[in-house]
């Protein structure tokens, strides 16, 4: 955990139970032909992210809902819109860039993927979701290897 936490004790919530779904796509199976992607299964791609302060993933402190997440499979666009915990979260660009990495290495790359703060949960909410939809900043920011390695530890599965 962080020195200097912004919010040092967040409202923890329980997990949903995860719902049975068919096997992966086989390898053979072209990507536009494929069952179609809907919003639980993205939630399901991001709901374990950890957050980069806390030992809890982004659906513990309801930072991510599946309410919040939008899916077009027909114009392949997925929308992601997260809450921070505090209206001053300095972890908000970090998380906005985990939930783009995680969509990103798990999407076909067909996906536009929007990331967005939900509006009125932060300070500088237009700011933030500059940065997130931008994709200079975005491969400027996955050039940085302290970035890379703090959104690998929020990616990286945990064994409960």
């Amino acid at each position: 955990m962080a020195r200097g936490l912004i919010n040092a004790n967040p409202v923890v919530y329980e997990r949903k139970e995860r719902r049975i779904r068919d096997p992966v796509v086989p390898a053979d199976v072209d990507e536009y032909t494929a069952d179609p992607i809907d919003q639980l299964e993205i939630f399901d791609h991001i709901r374990d992210i950890k957050d980069p302060e806390h030992p809890y993933s982004l659906e513990e402190l309801k930072v991510v809902t599946e309410d919040a997440v939008e899916v077009n499979d027909k114009h392949s666009h997925v929308r992601v819109t997260f809450t921070p915990t505090v209206q001053h979260c300095s972890m908000a660009t970090i998380i906005g860039l985990c939930l783009r990495v995680k969509l990103m290495r798990s999407l076909p790359p067909r996906y536009k993927v929007d990331i967005r703060v939900a509006p009125g949960t932060h300070a500088t909410e237009a700011a933030v979701n500059k940065q997130l939809n931008d994709k200079e900043r975005v491969a400027a920011a996955l050039e940085n290897p302290g970035l890379v390695d703090m959104v690998d530890q929020c990616l990286a599965p945990t064994y409960e």
